[in-house]
Parts: C-alpha cells; sequence; structure tokens
C-alpha cells in the first residue's frame, strides 16, 4: 500500500482548498481499509475518510491521515418479481450507480442523477433531490468500526437518517468507514414528477410514456444549467440545508412575504426554500474576494480561484448572519467542516 506524507488536498475536494495533510493513503478493498487502520503509526492519528471530496470544507491543514475510499464494485445480491437488492461499494462514483440502474431499469434513484461524491457520502448525508431521497431506497450498509475494526451492519432504521443527516455525521463522525449499501429499487419503476422544473421539461419535449432514463436525462441537463462544474469553478454543491419553520413561524413570514413558498413535511413542518431567503439578502451572485454566491444558484458557495477555507466559512457565516437579522431563521450549513 502507498502511504503518501505531507500531501497537498486540493486535489481531494472539489472545492479546490490548497491544505495538507499529514498522510494520505487509498485503499481499495474492506482488507486494505483494516491494514491501513492497523498501522501503529497512525494508531492514534486523527483520520478522514474522503471519496469524492464534494461535501467537506477544509478550513486548515489535517494532522492526521487522510483515507481515500476507492472501494468499488456493484453486484445484485437478491431480487424477486418486483424488487432488486444493489450492493456497491462506497467508493463507487454515485452517478456511475445511477447510470447502472437506469440501464437495467431499476427504478428508485433516477432523481439523484448527477450528484458528486460516491456512494459511500449517500447514506453519510442522506442525500436527496426532486422529490426522491436516499432513505427511501436504502435496505442496508457495512462498515468498520475505527478503533477496534470490528465490522458493522446497519439497517435503515440504524442509520437514525434525517434531512441531509444521519448517525454518521453525528454520533458516529470519524468513528466508522463505510464499505458497502444495499438499495432495495423496483423493477417496474413509478416515475417521481414531483418537481414542477422535470414536469415542464417532459412536456417541453413532448415525452409520452416517460422512463426512468427520461427523468435521469432530465435531472442532469436541469443540474448542468445551474450549478457549477467543479473541475472549472471550486464548490461542494448546495452548501446550506433548506431551513423547517414551524406553521406559526411560516404564517408570520407570509404576512411580510406574500411570495415565500413552504414544502409540508412530515413531521408537520413547513421546509423554506434556503435559496430564496438567501437572494432576498442580496447575496445571490455577490463576490467577496475569490469568494462567492454563484450567480444561478444561490446555494452554492464558490472558490473562484486561491480561497482558503476560512475565506467560505467566513462567508457562509456572514450569510448565515444577514439571514437570521432578517428573517429570524438560523441556517445549517449540509457540508462537512474540518
Amino acid at each position: 500500500m502507498n502511504i503518501l506524507e505531507n500531501v497537498s488536498l486540493k486535489n481531494y475536494n472539489t472545492f479546490g482548498i490548497d491544505v495538507k495533510a499529514k498522510a494520505v493513503a487509498e485503499i481499495f478493498s474492506k482488507d486494505e481499509l483494516k491494514e491501513i487502520l492497523l498501522f501503529s503509526e497512525f494508531k492514534n492519528s486523527k483520520k478522514l475518510v474522503v471519496g469524492g471530496g464534494s461535501n467537506i470544507l477544509l478550513t486548515k491543514d489535517f494532522d492526521g491521515l487522510v483515507i481515500k475510499n476507492s472501494i468499488t464494485g456493484i453486484n445484485i445480491i437478491d431480487e424477486d418479481k418486483s424488487t432488486v437488492l444493489i450492493q456497491a461499494g462506497s467508493g463507487v462514483i454515485w452517478h456511475h450507480l445511477v447510470l447502472y440502474c437506469v440501464d437495467n431499469n431499476f427504478g428508485g434513484i433516477e432523481n439523484l442523477s448527477l450528484i458528486p461524491g460516491t456512494v459511500g457520502a449517500a447514506p453519510l448525508q442522506n442525500i436527496g433531490a426532486y422529490g426522491q431521497e436516499l432513505k427511501d431506497v436504502f435496505f442496508s450498509l457495512k462498515g468498520i468500526c475505527v478503533n477496534d475494526l470490528t465490522e458493522k451492519y446497519f439497517n435503515n432504521k440504524k442509520c437514525e437518517f434525517g434531512y441531509r443527516d444521519s448517525i454518521f455525521k453525528n454520533e458516529l463522525k470519524g468513528k466508522f468507514v463505510i464499505t458497502n449499501i444495499t438499495l432495495r429499487l423496483k423493477k417496474n419503476p413509478v416515475i417521481s414528477l414531483n418537481y414542477a422544473s422535470i414536469k415542464e421539461e417532459i412536456e417541453k419535449l413532448n415525452l409520452q410514456n416517460v422512463t426512468i432514463r427520461d427523468v435521469s436525462n432530465i435531472v442532469c441537463e436541469i443540474r448542468k444549467g445551474k450549478l457549477p462544474d467543479p473541475s472549472i469553478i471550486g464548490n461542494a454543491g448546495s452548501f446550506f440545508k433548506n431551513p423547517e419553520v414551524d406553521i406559526f413561524k411560516f404564517d408570520e413570514l407570509k404576512k411580510d412575504y406574500p411570495d415565500i413558498s413552504g414544502y409540508n413535511m412530515d413531521n408537520g413542518k413547513i421546509k423554506l426554500a434556503a435559496g430564496w431567503l438567501i437572494e432576498k439578502c442580496q447575496w445571490k451572485g455577490k463576490r467577496v474576494g475569490n469568494v462567492g454566491s454563484y450567480s444561478k444558484q444561490s446555494l452554492i458557495l464558490v472558490n473562484y480561484g486561491g480561497a482558503t477555507g476560512k475565506e467560505i466559512l467566513q462567508l457562509a457565516n456572514e450569510i448565515k448572519n444577514s439571514i437570521y437579522d432578517k428573517f429570524g431563521i438560523i441556517l445549517n450549513e449540509e457540508v462537512n467542516i474540518y
């Protein structure tokens, strides 16, 4: 196994932040993961597992071991007449898994097309987009505890999924490495057309008998149209979560801002569009030095080149403060900050 020392992490995070790690090791299997965790040199070191590096903001050098997860493989492990269980290595590119499922007409994650990152980050973040969320098709995952190398199995309930949240971002943060996940998908897909933008594209294209491939293609085009390419402009996708408020707060906001919209949640709360809040505070497209809010999608903070993680974090805090001052709403980050 090749272990590199004093390595720049610029190419390991989609923000393109140039900080250094004490050591970096790339692993391609569960056994290699165990091997690197057993190294006496790193036994007491901090550890950070990265996949595509698309859900992190690095604000300083990392004085520990960075593990690049490259565990691959996509397999059917069980199926019946209506469903199929698909297992994927945590280092698989998420969109590659989506394309595999679309090619085989396995429905349930087509609306999650082109979400950046790897399979291992999907349950960590409980990714979701355009009316679909990972927890709705998630069956189980396996992984390894960092401290004692025991292997553990998590079903849907044990993952404690929340909105862009899970046990792996909280209680088990930095303590557990996901090695594979299993999804239960449908052989006879039910098309999810809850979002107006998808419906509009279908009508514009005059599509009949819409397939999951149609939906995937449409989602890809929508995302390409409003999201910056990290290879050109550094970013980590949506930086903030959409906040949830109770009905009383929403009614109060509605009086002052009649154009505000909200979505009813199963928990009885109303989800607001963080992008709308950011725009109302005049941040959309605004640049501050080397960082800014993206001109086509205000939820995305960007590195125009040469920015530090601290500059991006400072901008994020300024946006959060202005929204709290104007609306009395606290925005929370979707990305993981180190």
